[in-house]
């Protein structure tokens, strides 16, 4: 039975939770894929560039029992956007649920050697991508007077770390942008949070630090270790349930305890 984290016990006549996953193919995005799949939800498993891997995770759902389906789609093209939800709402009649996941990427580097290419080109991707996204579905949620809207973060938008700067910039303004969108449609049923992992197991963030990095990142925290993408997924699993209709605008860290505000 699926747990009432990330299940919606509703009438049987009403249509099953849709929710799409934007950079659903590896890691968090497929970790929190299979979680919705399991507690009932319809998973569109969005990806760009890995059809391989994300058709990998529809394999997994469609194993368990779940239902889902692969979409390519790039979330920084407004065109491909379109599509991707549009195909979804041509599929399954509507879209309840979107996890914005999808990795813009971004340059590690000091500010010494950091251009604005760099810096501006991340802020724009990243906020470009929430923005399309947003504007695809929102719409439609409001006229169901229902949507759950969650986006991925980063500790490193509150707590600077060297060599961070574009994505932690990029981030900060990610979680402004999000705060704005939960007030403005909170009247409408729809709710809008940030979930923000510490750096997270076997991801593409952590293929770009060395072993020596992982190590030191792992044993400073108070847990001992990086947290894994099945755990970022319960969190994001939370806030796309019915169960977290009054929580909105908030930026919900995973991290193990090594930021306590």
């Amino acid at each position: 039975m699926p747990s009432s984290s990330t299940s919606d016990t509703t009438p049987a006549s009403r249509p099953r939770r849709v929710a799409v996953v934007t950079g659903a193919s590896r890691g968090i995005g497929a970790a929190t894929a299979s979680l919705l799949a399991s507690g009932g939800f319809r998973v569109v498993v969005n990806y760009r560039s890995s059809a391989a891997e994300a058709d990998e995770v529809v394999e997994t759902i469609s194993a368990a029992g779940g239902e889902a389906v692969a979409i390519r789609a790039d979330v920084t093209a407004a065109d491909d956007v379109s599509a991707l939800m549009s195909e979804t709402e041509r599929r399954w009649g509507r879209i309840d649920v979107v996890v914005h996941n999808a990795l813009i990427p971004f340059a590690i580097t000091s500010f010494a050697d950091l251009s604005w290419e760099q810096l501006g080109g991340k802020l724009d991707r990243e906020l470009h991508a929430a923005f399309l996204v947003t504007k695809a579905v929102v719409p439609g949620m409001m006229s169901r007077k229902y949507g759950r809207l969650v986006y991925l973060s980063t500790g490193l938008s509150r707590r600077p770390r060297a060599g961070m700067i574009t994505l932690g910039t990029a981030k900060a303004a990610l979680d402004q942008f999000v705060r704005y969108v939960a007030l403005e449609v909170a009247p409408h049923g729809i709710t809008a949070n940030l979930v923000a992992p510490a750096t997270v197991d076997e991801t593409k963030v952590t293929e770009q630090l060395t072993a020596d990095q992982i190590d030191h990142l792992g044993a400073t925290n108070p847990m001992g270790r990086l947290v894994r993408p099945e755990e970022i997924a319960r969190t994001v699993a939370f806030l796309a349930s019915e169960a977290s209709a009054f929580t909105t605008g908030h930026y919900l860290p995973v991290n193990g305890g090594l930021s306590m505000d």
